[in-house]
């Protein structure tokens, strides 16, 4: 998935987001605030969070929620190395399952990395 997929898979997630929070009671809005507020930095860095969240969502089989912590943990620099062994942690423990969301999930990673002139937009 290039820059510009991703881009439009985030631009939609907030679009929707916006629009659960239209009918949003007390209980959606106290989870949507949870999920914020426990990604913050604390004892663990936003990064080992982002990495974590990427193992559930993984094990989870929750393509948009991979794909959200795939687009954060390339804004808060996590490197491929660290990112093939959060995915091997996942592989291990929801097992070749999991296989076709690591394909996907990889896919992305690489378009994340490519400059957007690679991926067919002129950014």
């Amino acid at each position: 998935m290039c820059h510009g997929n991703q881009d439009s898979f985030m631009q939609e997630r907030e679009r929707l987001n916006d629009t659960v929070m239209k009918y949003a009671g007390k209980t959606t809005r106290r989870i949507y605030s949870l999920d914020n507020q426990t990604y913050r930095e604390g004892a663990l860095s936003g990064k080992e969070k982002e990495l974590l969240g990427l193992v559930a969502s993984l094990v989870l089989r929750c393509d948009d929620c991979v794909h959200y912590h795939l687009a954060r943990c390339h804004e808060v620099g996590v490197k491929d190395e660290e990112l093939a062994e959060t995915m091997d942690i996942g592989l291990l423990v929801g097992g070749t399952i999991t296989v076709p969301h690591i394909r996907r999930a990889f896919d992305t990673w690489d378009g994340l990395k490519k400059p957007m002139e690679e991926c067919g937009h002129d950014e």
